[in-house]
């Protein structure tokens, strides 16, 4: 019964950091587009030029935004299939979580956690109580 109280705690640490970079992401793109749209106003500069510089901006916030967005999702959704105590979800997040190991300092600390509560005894045996096989098996 502890387990399952852990497991909850990974499920909503997961989903609120994955929020954040999910967030993260699009005001890293907001930030970009804006800063390439104020380049290309820019009095005593070459329009080509301008618009050079502002592409280049743009190209750097969308890849950082998409990188952001990317490596969030998985987060959001294994959480989800931790709260529906779903085995899938389980190894999604244990998947997760070993990425989330280089992020110092505190993708660290949840990685280091998450791993911790997902691979004890108790909870390994608690989701495969939960499991059924997919067809009978005969007799």
């Amino acid at each position: 019964m502890q387990m399952e109280k852990h497991v909850t705690v990974v499920a909503i640490l997961h989903l609120v950091y994955s929020a954040l970079g999910l967030i993260g992401g699009f005001v890293i793109f907001a930030v970009f587009s804006g800063i390439g749209s104020i380049i290309t106003h820019v009095p005593d500069v070459p329009t080509g030029e301008a618009f050079n510089a502002a592409a280049i901006i743009w190209g750097i916030g969308t890849v950082i935004a998409v990188v952001l967005v990317v490596f969030a999702i998985p987060g959001i959704i294994g959480a989800i299939g931790l709260l529906k105590k779903k085995e899938w979800g389980r190894i999604l997040i244990l998947i997760v979580s070993f990425f989330d190991l280089l992020h110092i300092p505190f993708g660290t600390l949840l990685g280091g956690y998450s791993i911790w509560v997902l691979f004890h005894n108790d909870t390994i045996a608690f989701f495969q109580k939960g499991a059924r096989p997919a067809l009978p098996v005969a007799p």
